[in-house]
Order: C-alpha cells, then structure tokens, then sequence
C-alpha cells in the first residue's frame, strides 16, 4: 500500500497593498473623499432650501432666469456679492446694488456642512492637527471651487416691461429715439473676487465654529486644556440661536396659518427666517439697527419692521429700529424683553450645567459675556441688508417712480456691548442656580 501525502497545496498570502482588493484607501483620497460629501451636502441642502423659498416668492414664474436665481442666493448665502445692471439705450440705463443675506439658507448650509465634516472624527479621542488642517483645507478648496462655479451660472437679464402712470405706456415708445431701446433690460451679475473671499471667510469660520461647539469631536492634544473653558459657552450660543430661529418659525406658521398670505410668510421663513429671529434677538437684549425703506419695492420682512422703517417718508433720515419704536407701532413688541430674558438665561443654565462643577461663577459669567458678545459680533453684521435700484435718462433722476431703497445696519457695537452684560448676569445667576442641579461633589463630562 502506497503512502498518501497530507501536504497541502502552497496557498499565498494575501496582498496588503494599497490597491490590493479589501485594503484600506489612502489617508489623502479618503480625505477628499468625506471633504466632497461635506461640500455636496451642504450646497444640496442649501440649494433646496433657496428652491423652496422662491417658489414660495413667486419666483418660478420667471422667464427662464429661475436657475440664475437660484444660483445668485446659493452665492448671497455663501457671502458673495452681487450686482444689479440694466440698459435702456446708450443714453439711459439702470443702477442698482443688493447686499443681503438670506440666512436661512446660509444657516441650513452651515449646519450640514459642519455636521458632515465633524462626522468621520467622532470615534477619534484626540484629532491630530495635520490631519484637521488637511480636511480643513480639502473642504475649503472644494467649497470655493463650487462658489467659482456657482457665480458663473449667477448671470441674468430680464426684459423689463415699464410703464408710465394709468397708461401703462411703455418707456421706450415714450423716449422714442432718446433711449434708443426697444426693450430695456434688468439682470444681474456676480462680482467674483469679493465672492471668492468673504467665501473664504464663510467656509473657514463654518468649520472653525463646528469645531467649537461640538461637544464630542475631538481637538489636537494641546487645545484640550481649553475646552472646559471653550465649548460649553459655545454650544449655549449656537442653541441660543437656533431656539430663536424656532420661536420665529413658529410664530410664523401660525401667522400663515391664520392671518392668510401664506406664500410669502413662507418665503420669509426660507429665506430670511434668521435674518428676523436674531434681529429680535438684538432688539430684546437693548440692541438697534437704523434704516429706511423708500419706494415701491421692499424685501421679505415683517409688516411691524417695514412699517417702521417707512417713518421717514420721503427724507433721507434714517429710522431707529430698537423695542420703544417697534412698541409705538405694536406693544406686543415689548414681549421681545421678557422672551430675551428667559431664553438668554436658559443658554446660560445649560452651559452652567455642561461646565465643571468647579469653575466659580464669576468665571462662568465671563466666559458667558465674552461668548455672547463675540456671537453677536459676528451675528449682527449678517443682518446688513443694502438694496438700491434706479432708472436714469442722462444719468438724471428716477423714472417713473420705479426707484428704490431698502437699508438696514446694525449698531454692531452697541449691540455686543448689551450682550456681554447680559451674558455676564445670565452667567452668573445660571451658575448659582446650577448648583442645586448637582450632587455635591459633582464633575459634569463635557459630552453631558
């Protein structure tokens, strides 16, 4: 009988490499990988959400410039800038500027764009800082590159159809050779460099407060030691803010609910939903603004603001927007007081809560003035809104009444000043009032 061999067939190993079947991607491409998701989901989710509000505007029906739009307030919410330019002939033409944001838009793309950037480094302890850099820096140049793009496809005219008193009496049959213009035009334009760089400062300041208020991503070895001090009075901002944008979207599906003209208060709610929420919220903390609304056009706000920005009539005076002029149009304004009172101090009392049972209130006070200040130093500016259009026959005068204005600045200053007071005696009665939530002895986690 013969021997039976139990040697088995020689089986290699298998391969390990970077291009072998099941192994790992390098560490740049997969970098780049989840950087372009950050980018896609963030211009996706604020591309729907501009969609949504200018069709509630009415802006559908535009003559084939709705994807112009579109693109321009994608653009307006990512910071840039764009200009309004018309013709009506070598000798007549149109003017116009608008600097707006529509922050519902911008808060809807910063919120997804944050949080699809933050989610590969939630099981890390500690981040690495080459490593942040390098995501940091793929998502800035991917986002940049999609604002490039965006701006380009920001470009449209419109005809534009004018008419004079109750004759409708087009302007160009009117001028007849004067204007040298069978249809005159309206479009706009995206002015490209200041786009691409307050487009900069948009992307870099969105991670940078992602990485601030969240509680469990992880910071470079030696920015540990700052986040006790950091990251609680960040996080209270951000949830301050966004319980404003709640109460305002509340109160405006009820007002659409039940005061009719439900298509524009939607309008307002999708695209300038923030724009309102934090202005209250600058208002009922003793903060202004200064403004005016002048002609027969306006932007999506509230009939209490506009009314008050129209008080100037005619002048070039501007009105003051604070709580004793939005009461003397309606008292229910003086609400603003006590709802700033009580959500303030609700910010602070969580903040109290996600703090260490061992920072002292006066410590938590400032921590919480500084945070609020800061917040709305970098919050009221967004509020600006800047929109000028005019017609002009030799570079003179307004035709047909068509011109228009429409401002609103902050007080910046005086505004941060009234929130780090109010951050300082929030700070610290929510400190005081935190440690009866506590068991003595108590260290609260940061990821509470």
């Amino acid at each position: 009988m013969g021997r039976v061999s139990t040697r088995l067939p020689h089986t290699p190993p298998p391969a390990t490499g970077p291009g072998a079947p099941g192994a790992p991607a390098p560490a740049g491409l997969r970098i780049a990988v989840q950087a372009l998701a950050a980018v896609v989901a963030g211009y996706v989710a604020m591309g729907v959400t501009a969609a949504l509000g200018l069709w509630a505007a009415g802006a559908a029906g535009l003559p084939g410039g709705f994807a112009a739009v579109l693109a321009a307030v994608v653009v307006m919410a990512a910071g840039g800038q764009v200009e309004i330019v018309g013709s009506a002939g070598s000798l007549a033409g149109a003017q116009g500027e608008l600097t707006a944001m529509p922050l519902t838009v911008t808060l809807v793309g910063a919120l997804v764009t944050g949080a699809v950037f933050l989610r590969p480094l939630r099981h890390h302890a500690v981040a690495r800082t080459g490593d942040l850099a390098a995501r940091a820096a793929a998502v800035t140049v991917l986002w940049l590159a999609g604002l490039a793009g965006l701006s380009a496809a920001a470009r449209h005219d419109f005809p534009l159809d004018l008419g004079v008193g109750d004759s409708q009496e087009p302007l160009a049959d009117l001028f007849g050779e004067l204007i040298d213009a069978a249809e005159p035009s309206v479009g706009f334009r995206t002015l490209l460099g200041p786009t691409l760089g307050y487009g900069l400062l948009w992307i870099l300041g969105v991670l940078l407060v992602a990485l601030l208020v969240s509680r469990r991503s992880p910071l470079p070895a030696r920015l540990l030691r700052h986040q006790e001090a950091v990251r609680p009075a960040a996080s209270a901002m951000l949830l301050l803010l966004l319980a404003y944008v709640a109460v305002g979207l509340v109160i405006g599906l009820v007002v659409a609910a039940t005061k009719g003209h439900a298509a524009e208060t939607f309008a307002v709610l999708l695209l300038g939903l923030p724009n309102v929420s934090w202005l209250a919220l600058g208002v009922g903390i003793g903060g202004s603004w200064e403004g005016r609304v002048d002609g027969p056009f306006g932007l999506p706000m509230p009939q209490l603001l506009d009314a008050v920005l129209r008080q100037g009539g005619d002048s070039t005076d501007l009105s003051t927007v604070d709580l004793p002029s939005l009461a003397a149009q309606d008292e229910r304004a003086w609400w603003l007081l006590p709802i700033a009172i009580v959500l303030v101090l609700g910010a602070a009392f969580v903040a109290a809560l996600r703090s260490p049972a061992h920072v002292p209130p006066w410590r938590l006070a400032l921590h919480l003035g500084v945070a609020f200040a800061l917040t709305m130093l970098a919050v009221a500016p967004l509020t600006l809104v800047e929109a000028r259009f005019g017609l002009s026959v030799l570079g003179i005068g307004d035709l047909a009444g068509l011109g228009g204005e429409v401002v609103l600045r902050p007080h910046v200053w005086r505004i941060a000043g009234f929130a780090l007071l109010a951050g300082l005696v929030t700070g610290f009665l929510a400190a005081l009032l935190a440690t009866r939530f506590r068991h003595r002895g108590q260290v609260p986690a940061n990821d509470r």
